[in-house]
């Protein structure tokens, strides 16, 4: 069960409340742009790197905070 006052609970509901989402391996979108961040606990995903995301890949999920917050979301996983 998670805790309402978990400090990685910053209003993700807006944007990712009922999500599906895609177990995918993290690309950078440009020579430029060479990391992103769980929208959770802020970890870094780096090229190769494995987790959760939205369609359009703009917000990435880690393992952990996936496990901790797919009942809170109600997320669904895509193939």
């Amino acid at each position: 069960m998670v805790n309402q006052n978990d400090w990685r609970l910053m209003g993700q509901e807006d944007y990712l409340l009922g999500a599906t989402l895609f177990w995918q391996e993290y690309k950078p979108y440009s020579s430029s742009w060479d990391h992103d961040h769980c929208v959770f606990c802020f970890g870094k995903f780096k090229d190769g790197d494995k987790g959760y995301s939205t369609a359009d890949k703009n917000h990435w999920i880690c393992l952990e905070c996936f496990d901790d917050f797919k009942g809170k979301f109600q997320w669904q996983v895509g193939d």
